[in-house]
């Protein structure tokens, strides 16, 4: 990953975990890749933009499976902002169990995974996901925002049972981070989707500061 990192004064590091959105960015098996076109305005330049609500670091609202369920707009922006328990998952192959992670949820802190998909740029069908096990212990410690830094919190090919319990009980998923060098611990996020209006997903900028909420 390139430099991820600002300060804010006082010397407070600003971590930026988000992919870069291009036409190489990495999408999953069948979604199309995004594409910018450049349009010539004469005196100015603007680009149309062709990409799914779910391309490179993005937000799944309720509605991604969910028909009636939150759209992304409507996910209120105290959900999407607050402290956020990194968990590092590094070595770990296959599934996430609830063993993993544990030890290191905090009850109504956003959780977001880090695995050794962070930095990875062409999809791998092996990549890390949560166990269902370990989705039930996320919510039921009250945590309302799941990140991972894999293409999907379920495993490739499985029956989308992680996606079913967190967007069913109105847990927002973010997916495709990227983690690396993000050292395990807590931080304040802030995470924020283009409010779109009834959309099931967004892509997202999502970054993380070091410190708690009342030392920025």
């Amino acid at each position: 990953m390139t430099e991820n990192h600002s300060r804010l004064p006082g010397s407070r590091k600003i971590f930026d975990i988000t992919r870069v959105l291009s036409p190489d960015t990495q999408v999953f098996p069948g979604d199309p890749l995004p594409e910018f076109a450049g349009m010539d305005c004469g005196e100015y330049r603007i680009t149309r933009l062709l990409l799914t609500t779910h391309s490179g670091t993005h937000i799944d609202a309720p509605a991604h499976f969910f028909p009636g369920g939150m759209t992304v707009d409507a996910i209120p922006v105290h959900r999407l902002t607050g402290p956020a328990a990194v968990i590092d998952c590094r070595g770990r192959e296959g599934g996430i169990t609830a063993s993993d992670i544990a030890p290191h949820i905090r009850d109504g802190t956003a959780v977001l995974i880090r695995t050794d998909y962070s930095g990875v740029t062409k999809f791998r069908a092996d990549h890390p996901y949560l166990t269902e096990e370990a989705a039930r212990l996320l919510t039921a410690r009250g945590v309302g925002v799941v990140g991972i830094d894999t293409p999907s919190v379920d495993r490739d090919g499985g029956d989308l049972s992680v996606h079913r319990h967190l967007l069913g009980t109105d847990t927002v998923i973010i997916e495709l981070l990227d983690l690396s060098g993000i050292s395990e611990g807590l931080y304040y996020m802030a995470a924020l989707p283009l409010r779109m209006k009834n959309l099931d997903g967004s892509p997202a900028r999502v970054v993380l500061f070091e410190g708690q909420p009342g030392e920025l």
